[in-house]
């Protein structure tokens, strides 16, 4: 049962992918132009101070990530099953209203790598000396996991949602390892996608075809199509996830609020705009107790006090 749910779900992937290709085409067209606008500037800089390191490169992460934001905002719609997706406005108003929170994410997510990537290769080149050294990288390896869980629901996340930065990156940690079997699907189409990119560069003979090929994957192909994997494994769940947790939220509170008000039932709205006349109830006696009314449970005080206001607006009328 489970294979056959899993081979649907697949089947449902890449006709959903064949049939917005065309779509995500387009969105790397639009990605393309600040990607290769950034990535220059931090080329020349990386060949103009010397440094020659890939981690000057990376750096085009931070300032590009905002125009991400259109990217996600676009894959989003279309993992959601929406036919008639407008790539240019998703694209235009996903970095409008976005823009500041990516720019966080990319220095978040610049930082993360960073540290991983050094940290592992410190701790292997300790650890072909002295075996202990593993264990320190094995935990290295196992937060940089971490962080590639993570970032998998950050951007989703903030597009689709309106709420705090410090809920973004909360509620994207706990569906780290809640949400592990979908985070492996990711993980899976990633491997795939890097396989076929892998085949298409091996088959360029020549340093030209080489680079034409580079620039063609990184441009034109892999920023959407990574994005629409990743929404594919993790955006039903999530998305599911946050509504259901802020609807059982709200109910909680409106729970605590009708406690307050005296209500016993959460099902029924309080009484309004009744005159009470066939309420008999003595103020004065001790206790506040539960007293059924008129299909209700409600608080003598609360009882008490609705048939007052009731007097007082028969007084006034």
């Amino acid at each position: 049962m489970a294979s056959e749910k899993n081979a649907v779900a697949l089947t449902g992937f890449f006709s959903s992918l064949f049939h917005n290709l065309p779509k995500l085409l387009f969105t790397n067209l639009l990605f393309a132009v600040p990607f290769a606008v950034i990535f220059g500037i931090f080329y020349l800089i990386n060949i103009l101070t010397g440094l020659n390191s890939m981690f000057i490169y990376f750096l085009t992460v931070i300032p590009l990530f905002p125009f991400y934001a259109g990217v996600t905002q676009v894959t989003s719609h279309m993992v959601r099953g929406e036919e008639n997706v407008d790539i240019l406005p998703n694209f235009i108003g996903g970095i409008k209203e976005n823009w500041l929170r990516f720019l966080v994410h990319g220095i978040v997510m610049y930082a993360a790598v960073f540290i991983s990537y050094y940290s592992i290769v410190l701790y292997l080149g300790l650890g072909s000396k002295n075996g202990m050294f593993y264990v320190p990288l094995a935990l290295c390896i196992l937060i940089a996991v971490f962080f590639l869980f993570m970032f998998f629901y950050v951007s989703p996340m903030t597009v689709t949602f309106d709420i705090s930065m410090k809920d973004i990156y909360k509620n994207s940690a706990l569906m780290t390892f809640g949400e592990l079997k979908h985070n492996l699907f990711a993980v899976f189409g990633i491997l795939i996608l890097f396989l076929v990119c892998s085949t298409v560069l091996m088959c360029s003979f020549t340093p030209v075809l080489l680079i034409i090929f580079t620039i063609v994957l990184a441009l034109f192909i892999v920023p959407s199509i990574l994005s629409f994997i990743i929404n594919s494994a993790v955006y039903k769940n999530m998305y599911s996830m946050i509504v259901d947790r802020d609807s059982k939220s709200k109910t909680i509170d409106k729970k605590m609020e009708n406690r307050r008000k005296g209500q016993f039932r959460d099902d029924e709205e309080e009484p309004v705009a009744e005159d009470y006349s066939d309420l008999e109830i003595d103020e004065s006696a001790d206790g506040d107790e539960f007293i059924f009314y008129h299909g209700k449970m409600m608080k003598r005080s609360y009882l008490i006090k609705l048939k007052k206001e009731a007097e007082e607006r028969k007084n006034l009328k």
